[in-house]
């Protein structure tokens, strides 16, 4: 009867480690730390820099592109192709601060973002600064686009090494308030074969919530991938180059929010840098879109 019960045993780990290994993980209420906090930010509107200087013009849909956007259900309302050489200040703003959420190492600073040849740069260096070891770049779209339900889409290809933890994330428009919080796109640097796709919200006795899952797929850093979220009063769900690969349909946010393009460095979840961390290096995003739904 002994050999039974061990026999039983054994065979529910072997079990637990199978499913745990060829299927996703999904959690709710798992301990991933938000990636903002109440703080005091101040953000500039300017060009990228004196290199990057330039005209910043709107870009016009053409008819060809807003057929392209009517496809599937969804019309284009939002885009940065990021064709000129600066950043529009109409669009985004810079984040330039030393960042004190989550025990991270950098400083966000307004020149480590670059527009070239068509690509949006957030570059991180190991360097001292203001205090910080390090240096990256942050872009949001606070105060200048919200949306309520649609599609936001990211096509780029992510920055890779201990400690790097590149995203793409929405958050409610409003003035000292960082809940609910949608993360299209997160990645932990050591790992850039697997991304991550979470809300949270703010659940009873004022705690925080999340519901996640990863997604492990090829290496991420290698090329460029499109990353979105497709949000309904009912339902969010992440898709990853055109897949969808996770659905919640419960605390779905009904806020306006925003976007948010950062590297972070080190933190609580990445880890700090170590030898193998190869600096500066890039997060590169080639557009970033907004899309709603079309009414029937």
């Amino acid at each position: 009867m002994k050999t039974f019960y061990k026999f039983l045993f054994i065979l529910s780990i072997i079990l637990s480690l199978a499913y745990f290994n060829y299927f996703p993980i999904t959690k709710e209420d798992i301990t991933l730390v938000p990636q903002n906090e109440p703080t005091t930010q101040n953000t500039i509107e300017t060009n990228v820099s004196e290199i990057d200087a330039g005209e910043c013009e709107e870009e016009d849909l053409t008819s060809n592109d807003f057929e392209t956007a009517r496809q599937d259900g969804w019309v284009l309302i939002w885009q940065d192709e990021f064709e000129n050489n600066c950043l529009s200040s109409n669009k985004w703003s810079l984040e330039d601060w030393a960042s004190v959420k989550n025990n991270e190492l950098q400083y966000y600073s307004p020149t480590n973002v670059k527009v070239e040849a068509g690509v949006l740069k957030l570059i991180s260096k190991k360097e001292q600064f203001k205090g910080k070891d390090y240096t990256s770049g942050a872009v949001h779209t606070q105060g200048k686009f919200n949306f309520l339900y649609g599609k936001a889409e990211m096509k780029a290809k992510l920055p890779a090494g201990q400690g790097i933890f590149p995203a793409f994330w929405m958050m409610t428009d409003k003035e000292n308030t960082w809940l609910p919080e949608i993360d299209i796109m997160e990645m932990l640097g050591h790992q850039p074969d697997q991304v991550w796709m979470v809300s949270h919200w703010l659940g009873e006795n004022g705690k925080l919530k999340s519901a996640s899952t990863s997604f492990k797929g090829p290496d991420f850093s290698k090329d460029f991938h499109t990353f979105s979220i497709e949000w309904t009063p009912h339902s969010i769900s992440w898709l990853i180059d055109d897949v969808e690969r996770f659905t919640i349909n419960k605390n779905i946010p009904n806020e306006k929010m925003y976007l948010y393009l950062n590297t972070a460095v080190g933190g609580n979840w990445p880890g700090s840098p170590d030898d193998t961390t190869v600096f500066p290096i890039s997060y590169e995003i080639e557009y970033v879109r907004v899309y709603q739904g079309i009414e029937e």
